[in-house]
């Protein structure tokens, strides 16, 4: 990727999406962060010193064209990193509405929605999209209906993408990390009932090593599907 890209990401308060944006941050690249809200965004632009930041919430996916119509979007976008996602376990005999449409919400129809938005630029620079999906987004287990469809849907807006925005150059990614340390995997872990040991999942940093290598791949090359699981 050309020196001084610029990147739009979400999900990077916690997790991989943090270790991802201070990769980026450290080789000078301009970051774009995305926030639920304002006090959020004031965190991320004290954490990462020159960066931008983005309000919008992900959860109502129909107000992001609002909230973006008032503020001043990147003219550039060398690419859109999708990392944020929710997890609410739950049996299909269980789960509410509501709880299907806050997973489908933000895990699907808010990356589709803000893809929309900076298709232009991404075609301009002939940029990148990385979608950081799920185990899930491949396989579902009981207990997890909501979250594997969010994400198999996910895989589903990627691979259509691709097709679509070959001819445009831009490239389209899937990241499909097993269970990896992060705030996201302790709240798995609590509504599993089980006991929180991060030293037997992936290290987040492992996980940026993955999206960092597909961003920076050669353009005569593109990475569709990267699977990443526990290494011990």
């Amino acid at each position: 990727m050309a020196d001084m890209a610029t990147h739009v990401i979400t999900g990077a308060g916690s997790g991989i999406g943090a270790a991802v944006a201070r990769r980026l941050h450290a080789r000078g690249d301009e970051l774009v962060l995305h926030a639920r809200d304002a006090g959020r965004a004031k965190e991320l632009a004290a954490e990462f010193p020159g960066a931008r930041t983005l309000v919008g919430d992900l959860s109502d996916p129909d107000k992001l064209s609002w909230a973006f119509s008032h503020q001043s979007l990147p003219e550039r976008v060398d690419s859109l990193l999708h990392i944020a996602g929710v997890v609410d376990l739950g049996d299909v005999g269980d789960l509410t509405p509501k709880a299907w449409r806050h997973q489908l919400n933000v895990n699907l129809i808010a990356p589709a929605e803000l893809t929309r938005h900076f298709l232009p630029q991404l075609r301009a620079a002939r940029g990148q999209v990385v979608f950081v999906n799920s185990g899930a987004g491949l396989n579902a287990h009981a207990g997890w209906a909501a979250y594997a469809a969010s994400k198999h849907g996910l895989k589903a807006l990627a691979d259509s993408l691709r097709h679509e925005e070959h001819g445009n150059g831009v490239r389209v990614s899937s990241v499909y990390p097993g269970r990896t340390a992060s705030p996201m995997q302790a709240k798995v872990h609590q509504q599993e009932g089980k006991e929180y040991d991060p030293g037997k999942f992936i290290d987040p940093e492992s996980v940026a090593d993955t999206i960092l290598l597909a961003l920076d791949l050669p353009r005569d090359a593109e990475i569709n599907d990267l699977t990443v699981r526990p290494g011990r």
